[in-house]
């Protein structure tokens, strides 16, 4: 479901419980996908189709957003170099690239646009952002001097880095990259050890790109004196999160940040009796900038009560020290992994549990709804 989705369900759960109730669904994303519509309704923009390349470097149309005034390019990483745009059998975060990424920047910045704010949540990859740079014009060399190739496995080939063909616009560009954690670049909680097996690797990719990694750190230091290693969120993305810093002079701010911002979210809650916010999987990564975190956040700064729900819970000590007021799964009972992702049994067992949880509510305290 997406967001909007997942709220129009708990919704219409929790007017079956409650029918007087006024309920307002605000539809949230963290840097991944989603986010791309959120802030284009939210700034009154327009969508814009550019041909660019996807994970694998097969041509694709994509879309990006530029906001209302036409100051600011809204990009999502996830529409150009994002997951789902490779099947399960092709998923190899050695090979895929960020390049689309970077093709969607440059039409940004080719029709004027010098404010980008790009969410990097979703990746397929594990470079660094080296494709995205690529197609900005950074080139990568081996220690013979030879241009490498894009994909997570030349990160531990490059040797020096030409920026002698980047796109003159990105002087005078200004990034704000939107990012869903804040893992570090490389090590045991950074990039490859943390993400990389969702994006098709083994354990033996995890090393290689981990070990790649921190190469690649020592040469960033070599050539731009950024030390990636100790920035919170470099390793969002695959690494992006420090390439965008470290060559593009980004801002990294937390997704959910962003959004709420947008979304005028701190104040449009007000007075609100109950906050019911979720995501696919509530885990200890949960509590590490994703979007229930930042509502919870918000939420506290206002004494309102949040409820997180989910398709599935792990971790479950550390989700009991998050702060939720309760966290509680849709799923019914034991079912396929195929049945559990069906939209309309998903929206059915949302809509069930937000009524259960409200006619508890209302049976505890009956004025509190």
């Amino acid at each position: 479901m997406s967001s909007l989705e997942a709220g129009e369900a708990a919704a219409e759960g929790v007017r079956k419980a409650v029918p007087t109730c006024e309920v307002v669904c605000l539809p949230v994303a963290d840097g991944g996908e989603g986010m791309l519509e959120v802030l284009v309704a939210a700034t009154g923009g327009e969508y814009v189709t550019a041909e660019v390349c996807d994970p694998l470097m097969r041509p694709i149309r994509s879309r990006y957003g530029i906001s209302g005034d036409g100051r600011t390019a809204l990009i999502e990483m996830a529409a150009a170099s994002g997951l789902p745009l490779l099947s399960p059998e092709e998923r190899n975060p050695m090979i895929a690239t960020s390049y689309g990424t970077g093709q969607l920047i440059r039409d940004a910045l080719e029709r004027g646009c010098r404010d980008i704010l790009v969410g990097i949540g979703g990746s397929a990859t594990n470079d660094a952002g080296c494709g995205m740079l690529q197609a900005l014009g950074f080139r990568f060399l081996d220690r013979s001097g030879n241009v490498l190739e894009a994909g997570g496995e030349m990160l531990g080939k490059v040797a020096a880095i030409d920026r002698s063909q980047v796109l003159p616009a990105l002087a005078e560009a200004r990034f704000t990259v939107a990012c869903d954690v804040n893992n570090p670049f490389s090590g045991e909680n950074g990039a490859a050890y943390v993400f990389a097996r969702q994006k098709g690797a083994d354990d033996e990719m995890i090393r290689r790109l981990d070990a790649g990694m921190r190469a690649f750190e020592q040469v960033v230091m070599r050539t731009t004196g950024c030390d990636i290693g100790s920035i919170p969120g470099a390793g969002a993305a695959g690494g992006m999160g420090g390439g965008f810093v470290a060559f593009l002079g980004a801002r990294l701010l937390p997704g959910v940040e962003v959004m709420l911002q947008a979304l005028d979210f701190r104040r449009r809650i007000g007075g609100a009796d109950l906050i019911i916010t979720g995501e696919g999987r509530v885990d200890r990564q949960t509590a590490m900038g994703k979007v229930p975190s930042g509502i919870l956040k918000e939420a506290r700064a206002q004494h309102i009560p949040v409820i997180a729900v989910a398709g599935s819970i792990a971790d479950g000590e550390e989700v009991d020290r998050s702060g939720f007021d309760g966290v509680f799964s849709i799923a019914p009972g034991p079912v396929s992994l195929e049945q559990a992702m069906d939209p309309a049994f998903a929206k059915a067992n949302l809509r069930r549990l937000a009524t259960q949880l409200c006619r508890l509510i209302q049976s505890l305290n009956p004025t509190d709804l």
